[in-house]
């Protein structure tokens, strides 16, 4: 495992009707790392924890290798190198785009502006239009909301960036200037890391270097992509060769015109005898697969 920029170790956190229990978790330094799941798998749940917005859990939290979770308040320079957007909004409904650009000058000592106005041109905050001092909050759709976080967080100089589900609410094309965002900011200098939460699979997978798979609020499966799509291959055969290939077949989908399911490379020689192909399986394929095996729901 490559060096670590946060590492857990036992965290817990129960509900009425749901528990996170992650014995250990490791993000590699210098790199962007997947956070996937379904809905309810506990995503939200883990990046609110490694960001100490819920303290209210049982276990302990490195970052960067010298702070502990408990540091994360009261030691200005924790913060300063750790960017957060989540799912909600945390701009006041009627602060101003001038009003947000001061906040985060007095919040953040490493805050550029003039990166800040750049960043909203390149994801089109004012839909082609120069920056607005006077426009608010409140005049912005959902997903323009998401985009001003990014451009906040963006402009700062941080060593980790966390976002929660930060292409849900995108359009395809700015999911595509995310990713181009995401890998700038990688290159911007040594050791940079990113940790997302993601939906969307197939348009965050050329950004992604990690993935990190949770269902049930566990972690079922962890690696680096190139890894995962060696340990995972595609299998597709034809329809009379279903049955034999079912109990074999990690996971496997059927129908009159043959099958098409996930293998694990070290069973693929049980294949043998079947008319099938292999190919290389996406990091979409895999986790679904995987979280289907995991789940209630099969």
């Amino acid at each position: 495992m490559e060096k670590s920029v946060i590492e857990a170790k036992n965290i817990v956190k129960k509900y009425k009707n749901f528990t996170l229990d992650v014995p250990e978790f490791k993000l590699p330094e210098g790199f962007a790392t997947a956070l996937i799941g379904e809905n309810g798998a506990g995503k939200t749940t883990l990046l609110n924890i490694l960001t100490g917005i819920r303290m209210d859990y049982t276990g302990d939290i490195t970052y960067f290798g010298e702070y502990s979770d408990r540091e994360i308040f009261n030691k200005p320079e924790v913060k300063e190198r750790i960017g957060y957007t989540g799912t909600e909004n945390y701009y006041l409904p009627h602060w101003t785009m001038k009003q947000i650009d001061e906040l985060q000058a007095l919040l953040f000592e490493k805050y550029d502006s003039a990166k800040f106005k750049r960043n909203c041109d390149d994801l089109a905050v004012f839909g082609g239009r120069s920056f607005d001092n006077g426009k608010k909050v409140s005049a912005l759709s959902d997903g323009t909301k998401t985009k001003l976080m990014l451009a906040g967080v963006l402009a700062r100089e941080t060593d980790l960036l966390i976002m929660d589900e930060p292409a849900s609410p995108l359009d395809p094309l700015m999911r595509d200037k995310l990713c181009e965002m995401i890998r700038e900011y990688l290159n911007s200098g040594e050791n940079k890391s990113v940790l997302f939460s993601t939906h969307n699979i197939s348009d965050m997978e050329g950004v992604t270097d990690y993935a990190i798979i949770m269902e049930r609020g566990r972690i079922v499966e962890q690696g680096f992509v190139e890894d995962l799509k060696e340990k995972y291959i595609s299998v597709k055969g034809e329809s009379r060769d279903a049955e034999a290939a079912k109990s074999i077949l990690y996971t496997m989908t059927s129908s009159n015109y043959g099958f098409e399911g996930i293998c694990l490379a070290e069973d693929l020689d049980k294949l043998a005898g079947l008319d099938i192909v292999t190919e290389t399986a996406s990091l979409f394929k895999i986790s679904v697969a995987i979280m289907k095996k995991n789940s209630l729901i099969k």
